[in-house]
């Protein structure tokens, strides 16, 4: 096709531009309905599946960082109780959460290893991706460039607009070099984008292929520690079987004193929920008759028989208390901040000496010396108590109470108003293994609990 012709000069002038139109119009349409509409979408999917993947990433590394802290304050009980020797059966109870702690972080490991990999994988198919819209953003660059080339001769802005036969054609060649100058601006801008998302997705792989590493170094770690666990373990079991008898005899001697802390617990329960009932029942009575012979014969009926009643009547302040603390069940704080469980709630022969039946309220802590014990949540403390030589916390929540024993000292009073997590007092040291625990339950009115079913999981 000839585009120079002397003759005629606004008819062959106007071919050229009539054909970068239509060229440039190709040019727009293959970009907006091309396949790029499918990469777009294919884009916008995969940055949706990115983006959960992220929060998942982010809870994964969390739950990992609390899995470290936990093998981290075990690791430490552990070594505190090496040279002890009447704490055997704790160590061994400890050793066996730390192997547990161990798995569950080489899981989290491998879990958090697999998202890097898929998202490695994603990465690399939107380099493709982008690399192909880059490419061919360049060829339709270049095919412009190329076409303004052959006919520059033509395209001289001043004098194919003044050749121009009217006013009317002047001005839409004036718009035609407007628009074509913001397409060439708008395809430089998109190519200088896609380059700079390429960048920024090879970095992204090369981080990820650095945190890997890590994490794979890290996993490596964990199973060389959890193998040595496993062997002191069984080391640790096999001295137990030695000293078979001996420890049955003792943890027989532990289980009838712990038989007569519950005991002591389960009666100043009910009897706490004897007197709470016998309390709004007489202030009850006496505020609907306001006589002196009513009250006297309600309080001849109140008793204090700690069987004499099953529940406590709450107030409307008290019913809220109630509902909240079981709205929290599953997600309530421990009564420590750190420490590692050495005896489970339940009626269970004994993991380490099975001849002897353990019978256990609640769950026993280990934990530092010093360390404190605190409230679980929000509630009154209703009674403190003196028990073998510790002392015993009990803080009431509508009808639920919590009990603290084997405390060395006492940080409340009772009728004291205590908030979630505040110190009620430091945990005493256990005779029996010379280790320091805490002891502790739930009950609901005169039922026991399950105190593994109300606190968060660790």
């Amino acid at each position: 096709m000839q585009f120079i012709n002397i003759s005629g000069r606004t008819k062959t002038i106007a071919r050229p531009v009539v054909f970068l139109q239509v060229k440039i119009h190709i040019m727009q349409k293959r970009i907006v309905f091309s396949p790029v509409i499918l990469l777009a979408a294919i884009l916008v999917l995969f940055c949706g599946t990115a983006n959960a993947q992220s929060k998942s990433s982010s809870q994964l590394k969390k739950d990992k960082q609390k899995l470290e802290q936990e093998i981290a304050n075990t690791q430490n009980l552990l070594k505190k109780t090496e040279k002890n020797q009447k704490a055997s059966l704790q160590q061994i109870a400890v050793l066996r959460q730390q192997i547990n702690n161990r798995e569950k972080l080489i899981t989290a490991l491998n879990d958090e290893i697999m998202q890097m990999e898929q998202q490695q994988a994603l990465n690399q198919e939107l380099i493709q991706n982008l690399q192909k819209k880059l490419d061919y953003m360049k060829a339709d660059y270049a095919q412009v460039v190329y076409m303004a080339y052959r006919n520059r001769r033509l395209m001289d802005k001043v004098t194919f607009i003044l050749a121009a036969d009217d006013f009317s054609q002047m001005f839409r060649r004036m718009r035609f070099y407007t628009v074509f100058s913001q397409n060439v601006r708008s395809q430089s801008e998109k190519i200088a984008k896609t380059q700079e998302e390429l960048k920024q997705k090879n970095e992204e792989i090369i981080a990820l292929k650095e945190a890997k590493l890590k994490l794979l170094s890290g996993k490596e770690t964990e199973i060389k520690q959890l193998e040595i666990d496993r062997r002191n373990k069984t080391k640790n079991a096999e001295q137990l079987k030695k000293q078979s008898q001996q420890l049955a005899a003792e943890l027989k001697k532990k289980q009838a004193q712990r038989k007569n802390i519950e005991t002591a617990i389960k009666n100043a329960i009910a009897a706490e929920v004897a007197a709470a009932n016998a309390k709004r029942a007489a202030a009850a009575n006496k505020g609907k008759s306001g006589s002196t012979g009513t009250s006297t014969a309600n309080k001849g009926n109140t008793s204090t028989n700690p069987r004499a009643t099953a529940t406590v009547a709450l107030t409307p302040e008290e019913l809220t208390l109630n509902n909240s603390f079981i709205n929290n069940k599953g997600r309530l704080p421990w009564p420590v901040v750190k420490g590692a469980k050495v005896s489970d709630f339940g009626h269970y022969p004994h993991p380490d000496v099975p001849s002897v039946m353990v019978e256990n309220h609640g769950i026993d802590i280990m934990v530092d010396a010093g360390a404190a014990a605190r409230a679980v949540f929000e509630g009154e403390v209703t009674a403190i108590m003196d028990i073998m030589g510790t002392k015993v916390v009990m803080i009431r929540h509508g009808e639920y109470i919590t009990v603290y024993q084997n405390l060395a000292s006492v940080s409340v009073k009772k009728g004291t108003k205590v908030s979630t997590k505040q110190n009620i007092g430091t945990i005493a040291k256990n005779s029996s293994s010379n280790t320091y625990e805490l002891h502790f339950e739930v009950w609901k009115n005169n039922s026991n609990l399950n105190p593994n079913d109300w606190l968060a999981r660790r």
